[in-house]
């Protein structure tokens, strides 16, 4: 299983549509950067969050997810409140090839002031938006920037396709569009 250079990533993008929209090249003046890289790719977050309250005083349950625990924000700026968390959703729409897997990690930009990102794995043959976790593990408020950078994507081929994709086995996060909550099937 190997990581996949610029080349490849460019190759499936625009002749496969792995990633629409496709920015071929690395944009970073002014911005948190985004766009192809020498072995990833550099995704977006939208301007659509949904930030955590505790407003209600509510558990969160993955099994029985309340939108009450949520405020939807809609905007260039998103404000993450201290010691918080917010969802939000990548700008660019995904289609994983069978015989690929994809990991996402944080940008040095935001990890350095104390933001973290969380994305699960890009199954095989997953399609859809990639909803995003960031968390803001300061005691201050924290920006983040909709339609920059946001954490950085690593595409590592297999050396054979596997039995079962996502698609295969009807992942519930197939085809999302938008920023998905929790599901249990």
């Amino acid at each position: 299983m190997g990581l996949k250079a610029d080349c490849w990533i460019r190759q499936k993008a625009v002749e496969d549509g792995m990633i629409e929209p496709f920015c071929e090249d690395q944009i970073g003046k002014g911005v948190v950067s985004y766009g192809l890289s020498s072995y990833g790719y550099d995704i977006r977050v939208s301007d659509e969050f949904k930030i955590f309250t505790n407003v209600n005083a509510e558990v969160v349950d993955p099994k029985h997810f309340d939108e009450r625990n949520v405020v939807d924000f809609k905007g260039d700026v998103c404000i993450v409140p201290p010691n918080s968390f917010a969802l939000a959703r990548t700008v660019e729409y995904f289609r994983i090839p069978r015989n690929v897997l994809a990991i996402c990690v944080g940008k040095s930009t935001y990890a350095r002031c104390g933001i973290i990102v969380n994305v699960t794995p890009f199954e095989p043959e997953f399609e859809g938006h990639i909803t995003i976790e960031i968390s803001n593990t300061t005691p201050l408020p924290a920006k983040i920037y909709a339609n920059e950078g946001i954490a950085q994507v690593l595409f590592f081929e297999g050396d054979e396709d596997c039995e079962v994709s996502y698609k295969d086995k009807r992942g519930k996060y197939q085809h999302q569009r938008g920023i998905t909550l929790p599901k249990i099937l």
